[in-house]
């Protein structure tokens, strides 16, 4: 009912898309800006081959093709070495043309390749040794985070080792057997078609010049304006990003709803059915959206995904074509309209997320929400009476839905407390009375039963008639030592019928307690912040409890601790490099100078789209720095 292939196929077809897509694009522009046909093609010629080598080394090293390893390809990145020194062959391939020397031998067309690829090299290397370097951060993460980030590092350094290998080889050697001009009296139709580009070229360079000609001037001539300005954007820029809120990743789509339906404690399996039945029959009569909808109560036979009978994983498959929604336009709008069309349902909360997120989230920290509130202390009455007091103050914070504090006591159970005064007169033990209760209602070894070559065990317990009802157990008689007679369970003990605890979770040997929000509308770290901000002010904690903060903003908040120590040393090692290639203290730190102010952009144009800062824009931060320069 929920094939995850179809989730991966759309994902890995979007990747594969934006890939043909986006070398497409760089062929274009490379043939147009160069205005060579031959040396576009023949620097896009990297792309190929640089991820053939990247690909490689990954089934090497077993890094996987993933969503986050391929969509960080960028081939811009990848081909600006190669655009370096095809360039710098083209102009010289021009010069010497205009000097009447356009007839090239193999070996004069083999020096101009060496000379203009020795003279371009410096800046080629050195340009992507940086790029390198600026992706050894990522290696450094650890967690989630490392395993999610870390093969995009890999991935995308092994393309740019690729591209560098093959501009130190390939491209010079293509460039000396491809670049070489043609004669007047072998001209075709393909050298008019050169001749046609480089003139549209040199018309769009000339188009572009002209306006950045006078922007230039007017720079120099109000130097001061340029920097006041330039200091006064960036000034804004860090004002933004103080109060851009945070979030783990962006939240994939992942076209369908999983819906979790939580009972009151200890409701039976056929009250779970029979409500997971009608929100059901909810849902798919009322939004025609929902292609399907499925329900799972309990455990499979290998119990490696735990649940009581009271909580119902329902699964809800969405038309993935949202063109052809009637209900809602958006999946948040949806879920507010099924939402209010299940508040007739009585006795059940309604918890709505994501399939592969609510796994995601489960395996983190044990909650199925975004963020999970943890309570640590010994008294588990005193957890589960401050849990829902937790509930109640995060439920007043904006942005904070489908609050839920862990249930860990209300399971209806019976209990039988002995009265051992009168196990001491009657001379019987407790070991020898929990026999009896054992036998009686979870059945006991009697002997075994052999049958040829096989054997089994003989057990025997009460028939489910007699295990049906609390007085069953009242009336259980237990054989009196020494004696002839019975009696019955209740003269020897107070049998009642209460709640009791559901679960006991510990973290490090402490007793914990956790209260899961999703969050909806707002960013997580904003969110969060105001949460520790109300359960300081309003919550009283009794000595020895204390609350952590887990799920997504536990693995955004380490994973910024991490690149605070790791980015300012990969930018010391940019900074080094620019020294080593332009041999100049004051002109590294004139380019150095692109680094702070590449990120104003992108602090305008997160807060402009209204999204927070993630680690993944921490990361396209990151690479921003590295080709900045």
């Amino acid at each position: 009912f929920l094939d995850r292939s179809d989730l991966i196929a759309r994902t890995t077809s979007t990747v594969s898309k934006n890939l043909i897509e986006g070398a497409l694009i760089v062929v274009f522009v490379l043939v147009l800006l160069l205005g060579s046909l031959r040396g576009g093609l023949l620097t896009a010629s990297i792309i190929p081959l640089s991820l053939l080598f990247a690909f490689i080394l990954m089934k090497a090293t077993g890094v996987w093709a993933n969503l986050m390893s391929l969509g960080a390809i960028d081939f811009g990145i990848i081909v600006d070495g190669a655009v370096i020194i095809v360039e710098g062959t083209v102009h010289h391939i021009e010069q010497r043309i205009k000097k009447n020397k356009g007839d090239f031998t193999s070996q004069e067309m083999d020096e101009l390749s060496y000379k203009s690829s020795s003279m371009m090299m410096n800046s080629a290397f050195f340009g992507q040794l940086i790029i390198l370097i600026v992706f050894t951060p990522i290696l450094f993460l650890t967690g989630v985070e490392g395993k999610m980030f870390r093969p995009m590092a890999f991935t995308f350094g092994f393309a740019v080792l690729g591209a560098l290998l093959l501009c130190l080889t390939y491209v010079p050697v293509m460039a000396s057997l491809f670049m070489k001009p043609t004669s007047q009296e072998k001209r075709t139709w393909f050298t008019k078609l050169e001749d046609w580009l480089t003139k549209l070229s040199n018309k769009m360079m000339s188009s572009i010049f002209k306006v950045y000609k006078p922007l230039i001037k007017g720079a120099l001539n109000f130097r001061k304006v340029v920097i006041a300005v330039a200091v006064l954007l960036f000034v804004i820029a860090g004002f933004v990003f103080s109060r851009m809120g945070g979030e783990f990743i962006p939240k994939l789509d992942e076209g369908d709803i999983a819906m979790q339906i939580i009972m009151k404690p200890g409701s039976s399996l056929s009250e779970s059915i029979k409500i997971s039945e009608d929100v059901e029959n909810i849902i798919t009569s009322n939004f025609p959206e929902v292609k399907t909808m499925v329900g799972r109560i309990g455990v499979a036979e290998i119990p490696t995904d735990p649940m009581p009978m009271d909580v119902v994983d329902s699964f809800i498959i969405l038309e993935k074509d949202m063109d052809k929604w009637t209900s809602a336009e958006t999946k948040a709008e949806l879920i507010e309209k099924m939402q209010e069309k299940l508040k007739t349902i009585v006795g059940a909360n309604f918890i709505f997320t994501q399939p592969v997120e609510l796994r995601f989230n489960e395996l983190l920290t044990g909650v199925r929400e975004d963020v999970a509130i943890k309570l640590y202390g010994n008294d588990l009455d005193i957890l589960a009476t401050k849990a829902e007091e937790m509930a109640k103050i995060i439920k007043t914070v904006d942005g904070a839905a489908d609050v839920r504090a862990e249930a860990t006591d209300g399971l209806p159970q019976i209990t039988v407390n002995y009265q051992r005064a009168k196990l001491a007169k009657y001379g019987l033990s407790v070991k020898k009375l929990n026999q009896y209760v054992s036998a009686a209602f979870a059945g006991a070894n009697a002997g075994i039963i052999f049958e040829g070559e096989k054997r089994f065990d003989l057990v025997v317990r009460f028939s489910s008639a007699y295990r049906q009802s609390i007085d069953d157990l009242k009336n259980l008689f237990v054989d009196l030592p020494n004696e002839s007679s019975q009696i019955p369970l209740k003269e020897l003990a107070d049998i009642t019928y209460g709640p009791g605890p559901m679960q006991i979770s510990r973290d490090n040997t402490y007793r914990r307690v956790s209260v899961g929000v999703n969050v909806r509308g707002r960013d997580v770290e904003s969110m969060v912040e105001e949460v520790q901000q109300k359960l300081d002010a309003e919550l009283d904690l009794p000595d020895g409890y204390f609350i952590e903060y887990g799920g997504s903003f536990e693995n955004l908040k380490r994973a910024k601790e991490r690149l605070a120590i790791v980015v300012p040393i990969a930018l010391f090692l940019i900074f080094i490099l620019l020294y080593f290639a332009l041999n100049s203290f004051t002109q590294a730190t004139m380019i150095y100078m692109a680094v702070p102010l590449a990120a104003i952009g992108g602090i305008y144009f997160l807060a402009i789209r209204g999204m927070p800062f993630s680690i993944s824009a921490g990361v396209g931060f990151v690479v921003l720095f590295g080709v900045a320069v």
